[in-house]
This record gives structure tokens, sequence and C-alpha cells, in this order.
């Protein structure tokens, strides 16, 4: 084997090793509040795929996807997926707040801390988007922002 493949392979195993790794982890669980007041904890979701996008109101990539998840959102609902935005803007709902009242985000937006992201291996980027199976493990993990087209293949694939 040419040295060039043995690196290849070498490097595919690593991803697959770190890709299966992340995938059986169970997604940690969280209790927050939403804008209506209402408390959405993850757990409680069980049974169902549940995308867990952590976002900002000043992050550009983060706007651009939100039009293609609520799509995706709108289109599989039904089959049982939920979308949770997990704001970490500083400034938490005052920040937030009028963002959601210019823009109708059809899915339920709450405000995330230092904890929560420290709990889900530390956010070094946003949008960082995770996606929950039935089970309540993280079937995937993306850095930066999905196109439509791609958010709905890994959804798809979930449910």
């Amino acid at each position: 084997m040419k040295p060039v493949h043995m690196v290849a392979a070498a490097v595919l195993v690593v991803v697959f090793a770190l890709s299966t790794a992340v995938a059986a982890d169970p997604a940690p669980n969280f209790a927050l509040k939403g804008l209506d007041g209402k408390t959405i904890e993850l757990k409680k979701l069980s049974g169902k795929v549940v995308v867990v996008n952590f976002w900002a109101t000043w992050c550009g990539p983060c706007r651009r996807e939100i039009p293609g998840m609520m799509k995706v959102y709108d289109k599989y609902k039904a089959k049982g997926l939920e979308i949770i935005g997990i704001a970490l803007d500083q400034g938490g709902w005052d920040d937030v707040k009028p963002y959601l009242a210019k823009n109708k985000i059809t899915y339920p937006i709450v405000i995330g801390d230092q904890k929560l992201t420290e709990q889900y291996g530390g956010i070094e980027a946003i949008p960082t988007t995770f996606i929950v199976d039935r089970k309540g493990n993280i079937a995937a993990k993306h850095v930066g922002m999905l196109m439509e087209e791609d958010f709905e293949k890994a959804v798809k694939a979930a449910l």
C-alpha cells in the first residue's frame, strides 16, 4: 500500500471512530424556559428526533440557516421532529426578544449558558447543531452553517 493511501485510510478510521463516539453519547438533558415562560426539557421529548441548535442573533451564518430549518421543521414536525434553538446571546432575552419579534421563528427558542455549552462538549463555534435520536442519543453533530438540503438529509436519516 502506498504511504498516501495508508495515511488516507488512517484518517478515515479516526474520523469514523470520532463519529461513532459522538453518536453513542446520550444528549445532555436541559430544562430551559422559552419566550412564553414554558419550560422545555429535552428528556421529555424522548421518542422524537430533536435538533438542538446553538446560535446567536449576531451570528450571520446562524441567521442565514434559520429559514431552511423552519422549512424542514414545518415539513417533518408531524413525523416526530422537534427543533430547539438555544440562543447564546450574552444579553439573554433582552437581545433575543427583539429578534424574535421581527423574525417569526416557528420552533421554540430558549436561552443557553456556559454550563450548557460545556455539557455539550464545549461549543467552539456557532452555529453548532446536534441531532438527537428518538432514544435520546446524539446521532450527529455539525459545526457551521447547514444548508437546507444537507439539514433535511440529516433529519430524514434520523427519522
